[in-house]
């Protein structure tokens, strides 16, 4: 196993040095950052910033569905939020969800009793479990590890989520916060397959790790509309 690693190390050095010495400029350079990578690490990079284009996307969309929520805060744009929501979470929480991140950020996104920017709660909520479910990385090396139970939890706890959207109201009936709907007899569920989207990466990015890990998922069987958000914590 050591010597196919260090052929692989030498290949790509080869390669690397061919690769600067004869691309023209419009060919992208050979990233040296990847020789400390393993297929992985590279797997792992790729989902991350695919779910962070995803998070940006439901986001925006949640938004333009309610902005009502953006507009409780003074002088607040939409750019400035989606920037919030994808920095990494601050290590004492943030200020206006009383310090709160992860599941419970995503809880008080629907409690009844908040009056604050609901989607903001709940997808700086969705950002910061996400980002602890890769242990608070955003790039991958040999050295570091996953947990697949964290990534599996995750999965988990954004179906809740996604359910919970759909169905909790407030005390007049209202959608806490609207998404999927109908318009002229015609069904939207652009946030659904958002959120399909998400829990198939961790859902896949789970098993990947299992496998590497060579330790098994403990998988749970539950109701969305009874269950509460799983741990996952750093």
């Amino acid at each position: 196993m050591e010597y196919r690693h260090t052929m692989r190390v030498v290949l790509l050095l080869i390669v690397a040095l061919f690769v600067s010495g004869c691309s023209p400029e419009n060919v992208r350079s050979f990233n040296l950052r990847n020789l400390a990578k393993s297929d992985i690490d590279m797997v792992a990079d790729s989902h991350r910033r695919e779910l962070d284009s995803l998070i940006r996307q439901l986001s925006i969309k949640l938004y333009k569905r309610n902005p009502r929520e953006l507009a409780k805060v003074s002088k607040m744009t939409m750019d400035l939020r989606i920037q919030q929501i994808l920095a990494p979470p601050p290590v004492d929480g943030y200020p206006e969800l009383q310090g709160r991140s992860g599941n419970d950020a995503m809880r008080l996104a629907f409690t009844h009793s908040y009056e604050g920017d609901r989607v903001f709660a709940l997808m700086a909520g969705v950002r910061s479990m996400i980002d602890a479910a890769y242990g608070g990385k955003q790039e991958f090396f040999m050295l570091d590890e996953l947990d697949q139970q964290k990534l599996y939890n995750s999965a988990r706890n954004l179906e809740i989520i996604a359910w919970r959207l759909n169905n909790f109201r407030d005390d007049k009936g209202a959608l806490l916060l609207l998404s999927n709907g109908y318009q002229d007899g015609i069904a939207n569920l652009s946030y659904e397959r958002l959120f399909g989207k998400m829990i198939s990466l961790q859902d896949m990015m789970a098993k990947i790790v299992s496998g590497k890990n060579d330790r098994a998922i403990n998988t749970v069987v539950h109701s969305v509309a009874s269950t509460t958000l799983l741990p996952i914590g750093l």
